[in-house]
């Protein structure tokens, strides 16, 4: 079995994976954390009897205590990286489900597996409904290269755009190239109106109460547009895609950035 802890533990996500992780036969979990911790059981809080793995408010302790091979990171931008560095420099896994990464710290994520012989994984987004959305569009964008993304998530999320939607962007650049898109003269009479600019691609963020997260990509043609979304209705949408980088991971070769590879492997 695989040995499992969970940072992030007292987080929406991070409770979502405990559940899902202490339930895979395949896979052990033996630590959690929080910086926000009361020592608690975790099983409370997935509503279990006690499962025997206290979350710690220290990720160095409860890497030693728990020998972790895999550590999941649902955490906040301002702690990722920390976090990434002191599991790899302790030989475990980490497989990066925080946004907000940007592309220096994905470089030195790539540095650091090189440097401690160690694989990790970076998902933008777990679900497979989401990665599909992705695939698809980067494909529509070879025939109608005219797109905008709108990505909707709930209110407490911290970065904009969201991690799906940059990692859409890029998978599209990477088909169709750099674009000048609308009217070469047009004017925003509020700054940001016409949203966030990736390479000519137009981004726009909302972020409300009941949303969890949501995106979709439209592209326009002459007369027609085309309209790809995906919905996660619930944070369980995430966990097949997270119970699959778990088992995974160990068997990367360096970083891999995208749950897709995974699919397109497993098939």
């Amino acid at each position: 079995m695989i040995r499992v802890m969970v940072c992030g533990a007292y987080g929406k996500m991070g409770r979502e994976v405990l559940k899902a992780v202490n339930s895979d036969p395949e896979l052990s979990l033996v630590g959690a954390m929080d910086i926000k911790s009361d020592f608690a059981d975790a099983g409370s809080l997935i509503g279990v009897d006690k499962i025997g793995v206290i979350v710690g408010n220290d990720l160095q302790t409860v890497i030693n205590e728990t020998k972790p091979q895999v550590m999941v990171e649902f955490t906040a931008p301002d702690s990722v990286m920390p976090n990434i560095r002191l599991a790899m420099k302790n030989g475990v896994s980490p497989v990066i489900g925080t946004t907000g990464l940007v592309a220096a710290d994905v470089k030195e994520i790539e540095e650091l597996c090189k440097q401690y012989c160690i694989s990790a994984l970076i998902a933008p987004n777990f679900s497979v409904g989401a990665i599909l959305m992705m695939l698809f569009a980067a494909e529509a964008a070879k025939y109608l290269p005219n797109v905008e993304i709108i990505e909707l998530h709930h209110d407490q999320k911290l970065d904009a755009p969201s991690g799906t939607a940059l990692r859409t962007a890029e998978l599209i650049v990477a088909n169709r190239g750099e674009k000048k898109q609308g009217h070469p003269d047009e004017v925003e009479k509020l700054v940001g109106a016409r949203g966030a600019d990736y390479a000519g691609i137009r981004m726009h963020s909302v972020r409300l109460p009941g949303y969890v997260a949501h995106q979709e990509v439209i592209f326009g043609g002459v007369g027609q547009t085309l309209t790809i979304r995906h919905d996660s209705i619930s944070r369980e949408s995430f966990m097949p895609g997270v119970v699959l980088a778990c088992k995974r991971v160990l068997s990367l070769d360096g970083l891999v950035h995208g749950l897709e590879h995974l699919l397109i492997t497993k098939q």
